[in-house]
């Protein structure tokens, strides 16, 4: 297979995980409306451990790495990522917090030209900015007001994540999508589990509903928290997966401006499941997000085919 052919399977890839993802995600809001987000991890990833489980056998999954210590590396950059972002929703508002996690692109543009030494061309330059400015117009205004210290740590997340996704082709070229998938869920499994340890140990005044999701400890949820978190898991599984391959096929700065589609997905399946609509500037920045893709899959056929 070519680099292009690559390229735009990974796209394909990406497309898949964007459209499960922005499904699952928008059900967040009713887990968290009975158990925690340490809870939440920590049971999401021991239903992803048996459904890949089930699954080894039959579908001759490869599961043991390569090489440990960089699956281990990968998975705990990644989990801190995760970590930093949702901890700093704890105290900064949502916008702000996704705006700072989507500078992503812009640091493997970074680290892949001064740290790899990889050829950055103008037009993946210029489609970073695009995605990007899509990405704040998307988001809305809010999303660049209020920067202060704290405001720095949804950008050190996206640096983490950036530094991760890197990774994924740097550093585990040589392990399967599975083995990959699985180190992310053990990572996020350990984090949830010692989250809740902590709470346990240290409780803190929850708030009721959802309002408590990072502040609550172990709890006895119901079976809507355990079907929806169920349904996670085997989403995140399937689209994860299919992320961590596109980043495995093509170059991380070309996979995380193709990456950006998610929010356009995530709001088309708010407003089919939610009913909530888009503002005209929310449209026009997923119309930036779509051509920024677009000239990362056009031109890798030009240039690579």
């Amino acid at each position: 297979m070519s680099g292009s052919d690559r390229t735009l399977a990974a796209a394909g890839l990406i497309l898949v995980y964007a459209m499960v993802i922005g499904f699952t995600d928008n059900y967040v809001r009713v887990i968290a409306e009975e158990a925690g987000l340490w809870q939440f991890h920590l049971t999401r990833s021991l239903m992803a451990a048996v459904l890949l489980a089930l699954a080894m056998v039959p579908l001759g999954l490869r599961l043991r790495p390569v090489r440990w210590g960089s699956v281990v590396a990968r998975s705990a950059i990644h989990g801190s990522a995760m970590v930093i972002y949702f901890g700093a929703l704890a105290f900064l508002d949502v916008a702000l917090v996704a705006a700072g996690l989507f500078t992503a692109p812009i640091w493997v543009l970074l680290i892949s030209r001064f740290v790899y030494g990889h050829a950055i061309g103008p037009v993946r330059i210029v489609a970073v900015v695009l995605g990007f400015v899509g990405v704040v117009l998307v988001l809305g205004p809010e999303a660049l007001a209020g920067a202060s210290l704290p405001a720095v740590l949804p950008v050190l997340a996206g640096a983490m994540y950036a530094m991760g996704n890197i990774a994924t082709r740097e550093w585990c070229g040589q392990e399967s999508a599975e083995t990959l998938l699985a180190g992310f869920f053990a990572a996020l499994g350990v984090i949830g589990a010692v989250g809740m340890a902590v709470l346990w140990l240290m409780p803190l005044p929850v708030p009721e509903g959802a309002d408590g999701f990072l502040q609550r400890g172990p709890v006895w949820p119901g079976a809507t928290f355990y079907f929806w978190t169920f349904v996670q898991a085997a989403g995140s599984l399937i689209g994860v997966g299919m992320m961590i391959r596109a980043y495995q096929i093509t170059d991380a700065s070309k996979a995380s401006v193709l990456e950006y589609v998610i929010l356009p997905a995530s709001a088309f399946w708010t407003w089919v499941l939610w009913g909530t609509g888009l503002a005209p500037l929310a449209v026009l920045g997923m119309v930036l997000i779509v051509a920024a893709g677009s000239m990362i899959a056009l031109r890798a056929r030009a240039v690579e085919g």
